[in-house]
């Protein structure tokens, strides 16, 4: 196995993605120096992922990448901020070569040209295994706009972007647990799982509009439970109009019960939010300007529970039980 020693490694690989940062000193400083605009807060976030936890250790290296600096990015955009720079810290087992490290590198490099940001500092290190990355996003807003989860209303509509599920049956798919006769709808729900799209240019629209949001991570109603919490609201879903693929419909008209990975199945990191009823013009306009897909699943009402609730109702507004409305990392 073969593979550059440390200084190395920086150097050839990842060096590179921090020449539009002039605060990263070309990786060559233990700090970076950076900073937001004037008049701007700083939005800071970390996500950590794990061989066989997060990814697959045979998924390709760029698309492991891209997903790795997606999930931040979508942490960004549920702020409603604007992504401006990162840090990246590696664990390296020895079964990755140069060859891995190259793709690697390559993979971040395409996504961070997408974002528009630069990598700034960060860490490797040597591990018997298995394979830990984590990646920290920097971003910026007007002082005093960040989104919170803790913001909805009684009265307000609930949206999603993008569709849900589709990350959950591409997992099932790369499992073995799942079969697809189509390869279209296989490559698409695959290629879902691996690679999530941050929705950072509707997340940076969102302030002013948006009274709470948060991206779908753990499970679309794991994540609104959050909200519910944080707000001390209740969250009505109706489950039809929770937006699916053609590609998770063909799954669902096979096996209705994959719906339950529907609502509670993750990895979609799409943007899930509340705003006055009064908004809703102004949110299909956004969604317009961003060719962003927008649905509204659902509304904000008073809690009269000790603990605020999302309750999800089909079309007779009967409760649908789901066992496991997201993934739990403990």
């Amino acid at each position: 196995m073969v593979r550059a020693s440390e200084f190395e490694t920086i150097q050839r690989y990842f060096a590179p993605l921090s020449t539009n940062a002039a605060g990263a000193f070309g990786l060559s400083n233990d700090a970076a120096v950076w900073q937001p605009q004037k008049g701007h807060d700083a939005v800071i976030t970390t996500d950590c992922m794990v061989a066989g936890v997060h990814f697959l250790a045979d998924d390709p290296p760029s698309l492991i990448a891209g997903k790795l600096l997606a999930v931040n990015l979508s942490d960004i955009a549920a702020m409603g901020a604007r992504p401006s720079a990162y840090t990246l810290a590696v664990a390296w087992p020895a079964d990755i070569d140069d060859k891995w490290i190259e793709a690697f590198a390559k993979g971040l490099g395409e996504a961070q040209m997408g974002a528009g940001i630069s990598l700034i500092g960060g860490d490797t290190v040597a591990t018997p295994g298995p394979l830990t990355l984590s990646l920290t996003a920097f971003g910026e807003i007007p002082i005093g706009a960040a989104l919170s989860r803790g913001g909805a209303q009684d009265g307000d509509d609930v949206y999603v972007t993008g569709t849900i599920g589709d990350a959950a049956l591409g997992l099932k798919l790369r499992l073995g647990e799942l079969s697809l006769d189509h390869g279209h709808d296989r490559d698409f729900l695959i290629g879902r799982y691996r690679l999530p799209q941050a929705r950072s240019d509707f997340g940076r629209a969102l302030p002013g509009v948006a009274s709470a949001a948060i991206d779908i991570s753990d499970g679309l109603l794991a994540d609104l439970g959050h909200i519910a919490e944080q707000s001390g609201m209740d969250l009505e879903i109706q489950a039809a109009d929770i937006p699916i693929s053609a590609s998770v419909q063909t799954c669902v008209d096979v096996d209705p019960a994959l719906m339950a990975l529907v609502f509670g199945g993750g990895d979609d990191y799409e943007l899930a939010f509340s705003a006055p009823s009064e908004k809703a013009e102004q949110i299909l306009t956004l969604a317009d300007t961003t060719t962003t897909p927008v649905r509204r699943i659902g509304r904000v009402l008073n809690s009269s529970n000790v603990t605020p609730e999302v309750r999800l109702l089909d079309e007779t507004g009967k409760a649908i039980v789901i066992d496991r409305p997201g993934f739990r990392h403990f």
